[in-house]
């Protein structure tokens, strides 16, 4: 059974690849700090990939295919590709912030207050922990109505739409700070 027929078989061996080249070349790398910044990049690449796909790619494709009188529509996009994309965009997005947590370990609440050095962090921590609330206070619960996975009437799903894509597209934006925040921090840049 080839392991790369399956998106589990995929994840695995790559877990497992990874796994061995850590163990493998340098033992002593990998501590727990090094396996949970993994994570958290790991996580967070899933997460603002899919959100890039959703406002990039999803949302403008969807709108052409309404405005295609004579073409297919976004029905198989809605029903088949949607939500499978939003199950993992949103656990992605908690697996983000729980690993950032746990990078952040002892220093969580000097990062969110802005102590010892940890001002770009915190503004990191903050940008991610308000994209976490928009996943999933404000983007999940009206993709459900917009999905048909919850009932809504006509005027719900409007509403739906315009909340969900607003906070969206706020969290395309604030994604672009936060980025360059996780890698000044990494990469030396202090403030």
């Amino acid at each position: 059974m080839n392991p790369l027929n399956s998106v589990k078989g995929s994840v695995i061996t790559g877990v497992v690849l990874s796994l061995v080249l850590f163990i493998g070349v340098q033992p002593s790398v990998f501590l727990q700090l090094s396996l949970a910044r993994w994570l958290h990049i790991l996580a967070g690449v899933m997460w603002i990939g899919l959100l890039y796909y959703f406002n990039v790619v999803q949302v403008p494709g969807l709108a052409v295919a309404a405005a295609d009188k004579g073409g297919p529509g976004g029905a198989g996009i809605s029903k088949y590709i949607a939500p499978r994309a939003l199950l993992w965009f949103r656990w992605a997005a908690l697996a983000t912030w729980a690993t950032g947590a746990w990078i952040l370990g002892a220093n969580l609440i000097n990062a969110f207050t802005f102590h010892d050095g940890l001002v770009i962090i915190g503004i990191g921590a903050w940008l991610g922990t308000i994209m976490l609330f928009n996943v999933w206070v404000l983007i999940w619960p009206n993709q459900k109505k917009i999905l048909g996975i919850v009932s809504a009437t006509d005027e719900q799903k409007a509403k739906a739409r315009k909340v969900a894509l607003l906070a969206s597209r706020t969290n395309f934006v604030l994604s672009i700070p936060m980025i360059a925040c996780m890698a000044g921090q990494s990469h030396g840049l202090a403030f």
